[in-house]
């Protein structure tokens, strides 16, 4: 059981040493640097065909990450100007910048999503783009609170209860998945948002 501060967290985060947790708008993330995502694969014992999502502060953090035509870049802002920050995952063509550990089994593909709580997004202003997926062993229901994730992932370091704010419960709801298939979007996993 770690509990460190903020800035431990994100100075960790960003060193790409270990795995971090913090809370979101649906629920917890586990997060690491995007070129260390062998570390969550390996601590949720997830097969590699179940991708990360790359979670960001701020819709221009992500764009780099991505490739489209001029027209897709506009539906896809269009998008998120509407629905982010919030619990909406957009899986789109992947830019050379992704790493294959993000996604390896199809790297041509990355899920993006800008997380509707202060907290995440400051965490994400200082440490940039992380990889991340929710707190829970692959194929178990998402781990919702401090004391659940860190009886099963003692290794993560979680944030101390003096940095939480006082409501850090998230929709439990997990994230919207849709996917551009070039003409539209597809749904991969209704959640939170209706698109």
């Amino acid at each position: 059981m770690v509990q460190v501060s903020i800035a431990s967290l994100v100075q960790k985060a960003i060193s790409g040493e270990c795995i971090v947790s913090f809370p979101t708008d649906t629920v917890p993330a586990l997060a690491a640097r995007p070129d260390r995502s062998e570390l969550i694969f390996a601590a949720k014992r997830r097969n590699q065909d179940k991708p990360l999502i790359l979670m960001a502060a701020a819709a221009e953090d992500l764009w780099p990450y991505v490739q489209g035509s001029p027209e897709e870049l506009q539906v896809w802002q269009q998008v998120t100007e509407r629905f982010w920050p919030g619990a909406l995952t957009l899986v789109l063509p992947a830019s050379q910048k992704v790493p294959v550990a993000m996604n390896p089994i199809d790297p041509t593909t990355i899920g993006i999503r800008v997380p509707n709580f202060s907290l995440a997004r400051k965490i994400l202003e200082q440490t940039g783009p992380l990889a991340t997926t929710s707190a829970n062993l692959s194929g178990q229901p998402p781990l919702e609170s401090i004391p659940e994730i860190e009886a099963q992932f003692p290794e993560v370091l979680t944030l101390a209860p003096s940095e939480l704010p006082a409501a850090t419960t998230g929709s439990s709801l997990p994230s919207t998945v849709a996917k551009w298939t070039g003409r539209g979007w597809e749904i991969l996993r209704q959640g939170a948002v209706q698109l």
